[in-house]
């Protein structure tokens, strides 16, 4: 019985430091994507079309993926050790990941403040995913 409730917890343990490594991830990315659009907006001439919703999420899926590969080669051991359900944070993680975003982008939108396309939930969910993949495939 102790050993069952150990890998629970495990799990639950594992989960939840992939949820935050990707939240904080994501926090810098939304940083970066914020300071980068209000340059940009200083020297645009013309508004443009807005971003597509498949090109976006393909972008950020690829910047997960990059900063996944960054995470390997700077942590490259796993961050906890291994439940005994391997691959379910692979799932777990993005989703939880993907709504803490949208509660965030939420709390932004409700204070007045202006949001980037990370800070909802298809979009966040798609760059923890990126994270998530890179990280199963590559550390053991």
């Amino acid at each position: 019985m102790e050993d069952l409730l150990l890998a629970v917890l495990s799990g639950v343990f594992e989960i939840l430091l992939d949820v935050l490594f990707q939240v904080a991830m994501e926090g810098v990315t939304a940083l970066a994507v914020r300071s980068i659009r209000n340059k940009v907006e200083e020297y645009r001439v013309a508004e443009s079309e807005a971003t597509s919703p498949i090109l976006a999420g393909a972008g950020y899926l690829l910047l997960g993926a990059a900063f996944g590969g960054v995470s390997v080669y700077l942590f490259p051991h796993p961050l906890v050790h291994p439940s005994k359900i391997h691959g379910i944070s692979l799932v777990v993680s993005p989703v939880i990941t993907g709504l803490i975003m949208s509660q965030v982008g939420s709390l932004l939108r409700r204070t007045g403040k202006d949001t980037v396309q990370i800070e909802s939930f298809g979009y966040g969910f798609a760059f923890a995913f990126g994270v998530a993949v890179i990280r199963f495939l590559f550390v053991r």
